[in-house]
């Protein structure tokens, strides 16, 4: 027997050696072209090894249809394995990057963190060497700074000349260069120290990016191979990233080095510092407490307590109209703080608006150390000021747009209001009352009533956003739009509302309330009917002389009718006997009868029954029901004079009640 043939006994054959191959008698089965393909797939052969189904198949002289279908699965199947190929080799250099990125991130030192840049570029490029050489500004040159992969001493030690090497071209132009064989490339100058330093480390295919800083390149990162080779876009594109992340870290490491020299220089004034009088030490402690206040969200007044506390002193946070006059705006014109008589004048400005004063009382020997902290803390309080304003009226602006919307009964998607008032902590879904509200202190000054309405607008934003509502300007007054907290009525609510906007204002505020509305999203007119029901409750307010005062529509009750520029008779009858109503519509009672029987009848249980030809304990039953349907207070004076006028409003509405059957 030949030696071939000993070889071919003892090899498997190709048809064997294929998993998922049909037997040859039987015949390929359904589908089953592209079997063989998909377990090469699955355990990652190489290329050249889905060649070998094709080829067997026509060894054996299959059919040409079953060959054809093989060539077509072994093309899929291919475009599959590069696709995965691609994938994988992307994953990885993702993950390089993050892995570099993370670095960066906890940044301690910079050369580990510059050579895992440079190992990862040379790991993913598959290169023999890579490295990274950084400008010299001070000697005019560029240096070696990192390599991996290197193994020539000279090369490792190499300084360049600017301009000089593919490194210089990459620096002058900004942009990445590659070269296929260094030594025959003659796009850049060549010089005796580069050429001698590339020849000792035996580089050829060169591939270089620059090193990025703004505009201004800093530096080049380099991947290298001993042997000629094609660099692909994206390959380059990778390096790329590399490179940014190298530029990202050097940067990093320059401004931490700046930011220790700086605390150096803060920690060398501080010594000086603490070498000198207790009055720098006095200054130093108020530079560091204004900071920390403007940290922490502190107010104008925290910033007068901490300078009471550094200047041994009582300072004191003050508008305008307090402080004198004279001594303001000195103050103001020569940005420094002035004395009067034994206190301090600090204004208190941004540009040429007067924003308050700080005054520090009765401490007349002021050096000037302690004044210019008193000035520095004025200044402070400015800038609080101003960005409380800015912070203020920026949301006031947003929730004064909202709440515009609400009241001019737009069609706008509930989705969206709900979004828009959950960006601004508000709930629309919840039970809410909006409230009117009104100076009432009356002056003939148009500037001063002027100032006082930006008064009334601040607080009222101010309880808006504290109270998770809603607020605008409207009709020269505010207009609110607050939850109510479980176990809160409306009128609660108008008459705190009141108290609170008048101490903030310092005016008395009068504020009229709608009764509690729901599902303000579900009706475009809800809120806007709430509105006009809370005006005329303030304008009921102002007619019986209650200005300052707070109260709800439903206090009242039928004088609303009468006090009202529109009567709300539907209203009125739904709110005092509306459950009435409601009762007998449902269950076909006679409970609105028997209420009308017992009032004609004096409010007498026997003759109510007589009237109504029932047996006195009906008459009872159904009183009782009216009582729990109203409350147990329905028969007081009061409401029942109310609800005799219901009664009579309800009947003139809706037609007469059955007389009753003798």
């Amino acid at each position: 027997m030949s030696r071939d043939h000993v070889q071919s006994a003892e090899r498997p054959s190709p048809a064997a050696a294929l998993p998922g191959r049909s037997h040859p008698d039987t015949g390929p089965g359904p589908g089953s072209a592209e079997t063989p393909f998909l377990e090469l797939l699955a355990r990652g052969a190489s290329a050249e090894a889905f060649e070998q189904p094709v080829l067997l198949a026509r060894a054996e002289a299959q059919p040409a249809e079953r060959i054809a279908a093989l060539e077509q699965a072994k093309l899929l199947a291919l475009r599959v394995r590069s696709e995965l190929e691609e994938r994988r080799r992307r994953e990885a250099e993702l993950s390089a990057l993050f892995e570099t990125a993370h670095d960066l991130a906890g940044l301690r030192d910079l050369d580990a963190v510059l050579r895992a840049i440079v190992q990862r570029a040379r790991s993913l490029l598959g290169t023999d060497v890579a490295y990274l050489s950084l400008n010299d500004p001070a000697r005019g040159d560029t240096y070696m700074r990192v390599t991996e992969g290197s193994v020539a001493a000279r090369f490792q030690q190499l300084r360049l000349g600017m301009g000089e090497g593919l490194g210089g071209l990459v620096a002058q132009t900004a942009r990445p260069y590659v070269t296929e064989d260094y030594f025959r490339d003659d796009r850049f100058r060549h010089t005796r120290s580069i050429d001698t330093g590339v020849r000792d480390e035996g580089l050829v295919a060169i591939l270089g990016v620059p090193l990025m800083l703004g505009h201004h390149v800093i530096g080049v990162l380099f991947a290298a191979d001993r042997r000629a080779r094609v660099f692909e876009r994206e390959q380059i594109a990778l390096l790329g990233s590399f490179a940014a992340l190298a530029a990202a870290a050097i940067d990093t490491a320059n401004l931490l080095a700046e930011t220790r020299s700086a605390v150096a220089g803060l920690e060398r004034a501080n010594e000086i510092i603490r070498d000198r009088s207790a009055v720098i030490e006095r200054a130093s402690d108020v530079h560091d407490r204004l900071a920390e206040l403007v940290l922490r969200g502190g107010g104008v007044h925290d910033v007068a307590a901490a300078v009471s506390q550094v200047l041994d002193g009582t300072v004191e946070f003050t508008d305008t109209t307090a402080a004198p006059a004279q001594a303001l705006e000195s103050s103001r014109a020569e940005g420094h703080a002035v004395r009067h008589r034994d206190d301090w004048i600090a204004a208190v400005a941004a540009g040429d608006e007067l924003l308050g004063a700080l005054v520090l009382r009765g401490h007349p020997g002021l050096d000037p150390v302690d004044q210019r902290t008193l000035e520095r803390a004025a200044m402070v309080t400015s800038l609080l000021l101003l960005a409380r304003r800015s912070a203020a009226e920026a949301e006031q602006r947003v929730r004064g747009e909202l709440l515009d919307d609400l009241l001019d009964a737009r069609d706008r998607d509930p989705r969206l209001l709900r979004e828009r008032a959950a960006r601004l902590r508000a709930d629309l879904d919840a039970t809410h009352a909006v409230l009117a509200a009104r100076l009432d202190g009356g002056t003939v000054d148009a500037d001063a009533e002027a100032d006082a309405r930006r008064r009334l607008w601040a607080a009222a934003s101010h309880l808006a956003a504290t109270g998770q509502g809603l607020d605008a300007a409207r009709d020269g007054g505010t207009v609110l739009l607050l939850p109510l907290a479980p176990g809160d009525t409306a009128t609660d609510l108008a008459r705190r509302t009141a108290r609170q906007l008048g101490t903030a204002v310092h005016e008395p505020v009068t504020v009229g309330a709608s009764a509690p509305v729901e599902h303000l999203t579900a009706r475009p007119d809800t809120v806007a009917a709430a509105y006009a029901e809370a005006r005329r409750c303030l304008d009921a307010l102002r007619l019986l002389g209650r200005s300052g005062d707070g109260s709800a529509a439903e206090d009242f009750g039928f004088l609303g009718l009468l006090l009202a520029g529109e009567r709300d008779i539907a209203g009125f009858v739904d709110r005092t006997i509306g459950q009435v109503v409601a009762y007998d519509e449902r269950r076909g009672t006679e409970l609105l009868r028997t209420l009308d029987a017992y009032f004609a009848c004096g409010m007498s249980p026997a003759r109510t029954k007589d009237e109504l030809h029932v047996h006195v304990n009906t008459v009872a039953q159904r009183l009782e029901r009216v009582g729990r349907l109203l409350g147990d207070d329905w028969q007081s004076p009061a409401r029942v004079l109310e609800i005799q006028l219901a009664l009579r409003l309800h009947r003139l509405s809706a037609g007469p009640v059955r007389p009753a059957r003798h």
